[in-house]
Order: C-alpha cells, then sequence, then structure tokens
C-alpha cells in the first residue's frame, strides 16, 4: 500500500474517531446497570419522574454507538467493494436507528435539554436536521440519484458524530477558559453541530458537487 498523505490524515482521523468512540462507550457504560444517579442523570433528577424522558433517555444512550459504528462504515471505498452485502445491511442499521429510534428519541429529549431555550433549540434543530438529512439520503438512493444520496448521509454522519464533538467541546472548553458550566453548554450546544455541518458542506463542495450527475451510478 502506498502510504500518501491523504491515506495518512483519513488513518489518523479514523483513530482519533475510534479512540473517541472507545471514551464515549466507556461512559454508556456507567449506565449499566440503569442507576438513576450517575453521570449526565444526576443533572436531570427533576426529570426523571417523566416516563417517556426516561425512555427516551436509555434508547438514546444505548443506541448511539451501533449508529456510530454502522455510519463509520459507510464512507470507506475498500469495505465497500470487499463487503457490499454487509454494507448495505450495516446501512439499513444505520437509516432504521437513526428515522424511528435514536432520532426520535433524541428529539424528544431536546425539548428538556439544560441551559435554557437556546440549548432546546439547538438541539431540537439537530434532531430535526439529523432525521432530515437521513430521510432524505434514503429517498435520494431509492431514485438511484447516488451522488445526492452521498451528499445528504455525509451530512446526516456530520451530525452523528455530535455525539463525540459535543464532548471534545467539553472537554476543551472546561480546560481552557473559565466560562461558567451552564454558559460553556449554550454554546457547546450550538457549536458541538454546527461546526461539523460547516465541515461537511466543505468536503461536499470540494468533491461531490464537481462529480458530474450520473457519474456514481456507473
Amino acid at each position: 500500500m502506498k502510504y500518501t498523505s491523504k491515506n495518512i490524515i483519513v488513518v489518523f482521523l479514523l483513530a482519533a474517531l475510534a479512540f473517541f468512540s472507545f471514551l464515549m462507550l466507556q461512559i454508556i457504560w456507567t449506565y449499566v446497570p440503569m442507576h438513576s444517579d450517575t453521570g449526565f442523570l444526576q443533572l436531570k433528577q427533576s426529570y426523571l419522574h417523566i416516563t417517556e424522558w426516561r425512555i427516551a433517555f436509555y434508547t438514546h444512550v444505548f443506541t448511539s454507538m451501533l449508529v456510530l459504528f454502522a455510519g463509520f462504515t459507510q464512507f470507506s471505498q475498500s469495505f465497500h467493494r470487499k463487503y457490499k452485502s454487509l454494507h448495505k445491511k450495516l446501512g439499513y442499521v444505520y437509516v432504521i436507528n437513526i428515522l424511528l429510534v435514536t432520532g426520535p428519541a433524541s428529539l424528544l429529549m431536546s425539548f428538556y435539554a439544560n441551559g435554557g431555550l437556546s440549548s432546546k433549540i439547538a438541539f431540537v434543530l439537530l434532531a430535526i436536521l439529523w432525521i432530515y438529512f437521513t430521510g432524505i439520503g434514503v429517498y435520494k438512493a431509492i431514485k438511484k440519484d447516488f451522488v445526492a444520496h452521498r451528499i445528504f448521509m455525509i451530512r446526516s454522519f456530520a451530525l452523528t458524530l455530535s455525539a463525540i464533538s459535543l464532548r471534545i467541546w467539553k472537554v476543551i472548553f472546561a480546560a481552557t477558559t473559565d466560562i461558567p458550566p451552564m454558559d460553556r453548554y449554550k454554546i457547546i450546544a450550538w457549536l458541538g453541530w454546527v461546526l461539523n455541518l460547516l465541515i461537511a458542506e466543505w468536503i461536499i463542495y470540494n468533491t461531490h458537487l464537481s462529480t458530474p450527475k450520473g457519474e456514481e451510478t456507473k
């Protein structure tokens, strides 16, 4: 294999994503068994009596890693070539989870977000756009418009990665600023996904928009 700067960057990014996914898995593990006074739930004691919020929370926690893993596999050309059937099945796992499980759970949780109205709006928009981009991506695939399908799935996965980027920004802000925790949270509620989406648009602009329509269907 010839190691180019592009390959090195891809390997570095995948390693970073794998590392932060592992850290996220450790966080998820703290909720097994389902204690009501651990981790994020320490800040949500006033909502624990709301059955639908509690169901949405545990649904989101225990399905988020599945969405991340399935999403990672969808953008590897070598994986696609070698394991076409598995690639397709994991794609189904990804979209079904977002459209019917994790996405709706995230939307419900967003109405109870910390940080007041600003944070609530940020997370509501995140959940709606996540579901919308994924749904349009599926629709474009059904219509055999695979260039548009990939564009919308890039946007979808950029928002999927907010599960990681939000936590990274929490660490950065806590280590480098004296901003009060709740004010930090209001900023991170937006920064955690808007920057991801801007990066996704940059990637789309520099790759897929220059691809002749229909080329991806060959």
